[in-house]
């Protein structure tokens, strides 16, 4: 073999061996340099997990060391995920045992020295994700309070102008019977009739869910006015005025389907209402009793919230910082109460809403944040931990639906949820 073409080989294979020793490190290279993943888990429909995707990316296009990834995992599978949007009876177990599974929210903040641009904890607003101390433990992203949605035309169709304001539950049971007697199958729905009925037909009427009994609070919800108003609800079942569906999103869909004509469901619907049903919809308050000393004072906020895993790195716990303060930027703001419905968490997000720019986009965070805030908020119209938790809210939907099947009276069934969830001494 020639020199020349034997020095070419060597060479060449040189060549393939430097190769083969730089291309490992070099894919360890690339490996490093990857961003790591940030795991972040929710249960929402498809339209507010794009909605949370889009946010999730505006992120991650800022950073390059570290990505915020969704998953739908359960969070007690596996290692904790490093934040969770949890509500109803997963965020009760979470929060349920000796030692806390998350890290609070203001405590991250401030180790990470990034501002936390919120509103101050409202009393009328789920306690959850707050301290004793009125501090925030998690990010209250998924808010809502029940309203009124009406099918501007079935209304019409049954002669009612849409435009006519609905006040009281007298001027609502007028316009029901107008939409029956015009052939309405379905005038009205409830989406949740323990937490529309009693919770909040409570706070909106400044009459308490709980009294001191002994040395802890226990359930109370069986007064005057809570009475009253489930016989008024138990008369238009059976004059097939109200419809009540399986507890979930049954009465939501029936209304979108146009069904139903009227709805009282949680404020964040509109987001879905508007971009699925293709009806014209009107977003309003729950109506009052005007003999009722003071009403209507406020409604209750409650819903999901953003929980910050406990025992992750520093360096991970300044970015999941960053990610708070990010959410919380107006812009965001804007974009997740259009898009997901939920009420705002800031005074951005607040100013935003009453934007004549946003037009309709934002009808239902208007609506709800004066009902919200009709009034200042009482001790009796404050939210209650108690009758909030989903084990209470079963127990009383349980006792509605005997009211709903003829088989009880509505004092009956709330003095039965109320003995159920706090029985007399003797009973125990």
């Amino acid at each position: 073999m020639s020199s020349p073409l034997r020095l070419q080989r060597l060479v060449r294979a040189g060549f393939l061996l430097a190769a083969a020793v730089a291309l490992p490190a070099l894919a360890q290279s690339q490996a490093a340099r990857a961003p790591q993943e940030l795991e972040l888990v929710h249960s929402f429909d498809l339209a507010r997990t794009q909605a949370l995707q889009t946010l999730v990316d505006h992120f991650n296009a800022q950073n390059k060391e570290y990505h915020v990834v969704l998953g739908r995992r359960d969070w007690q599978q596996g290692d904790l995920p490093h934040l969770m949007i949890l509500d109803g009876e997963a965020e009760e177990l979470f929060l349920a045992g000796q030692k806390p599974r998350y890290r609070p929210l203001h405590e991250l903040m401030r180790s990470a020295g990034v501002p936390l641009q919120t509103v101050r904890p409202p009393v009328m607003m789920t306690r959850k994700p707050v301290d004793a101390q009125g501090r925030l433990l998690a990010l209250p992203v998924g808010l809502a309070t029940p309203v009124l949605y009406v099918n501007r035309e079935s209304f019409r169709k049954a002669g009612l102008n849409p435009d006519m304001p609905i006040q009281t539950w007298q001027d609502l049971q007028h316009a029901l019977g107008q939409l029956f007697d015009s052939g309405n199958a379905c005038p009205y729905t409830v989406s949740e009739p323990g937490k529309v009925m009693v919770e909040n037909l409570s706070a909106w009427h400044n009459t308490p869910v709980t009294a001191r009994r002994g040395r802890a609070d226990a359930p109370a919800f069986n007064g005057m006015v809570q009475i009253k108003h489930v016989a008024m609800m138990a008369s238009w079942h059976r004059a097939r005025y109200l419809h009540i569906f399986d507890r979930g999103p049954e009465a939501e869909r029936r209304f979108a389907s146009g069904e139903c004509a009227v709805l009282a469901g949680p404020s964040a619907s509109w987001a879905n209402f508007r971009r699925q049903s293709g009806l014209d919809i009107g977003v309003l308050r729950l109506p009052y009793y005007d003999d009722f000393p003071g009403a209507p004072q406020n409604t209750l906020a409650d819903g999901a919230s953003l929980w910050v895993a406990a025992g992750k790195k520093p360096a991970e716990y300044r970015v999941l910082a960053r990610f708070v303060a990010f959410w919380l930027q107006p812009e965001n703001q804007v974009a997740w109460q259009r898009e997901a419905g939920y009420l705002p968490l800031n005074r951005a997000g607040l100013l935003a809403s009453e934007s004549e720019l946003l037009g309709e986009d934002l009808e239902n965070v208007r609506v709800a944040v004066h009902q919200l805030t009709n009034k200042p908020a009482t001790a009796d119209s404050s939210s209650s931990s108690l009758v909030g938790r989903e084990s209470v809210r079963r127990v009383l939907d349980e006792e509605l639906a005997a009211v709903w099947a003829d088989v009880k009276p509505a004092k009956e069934a709330l003095d039965t949820a109320v003995a159920r969830l706090h029985p007399p001494a003797g009973a125990r």
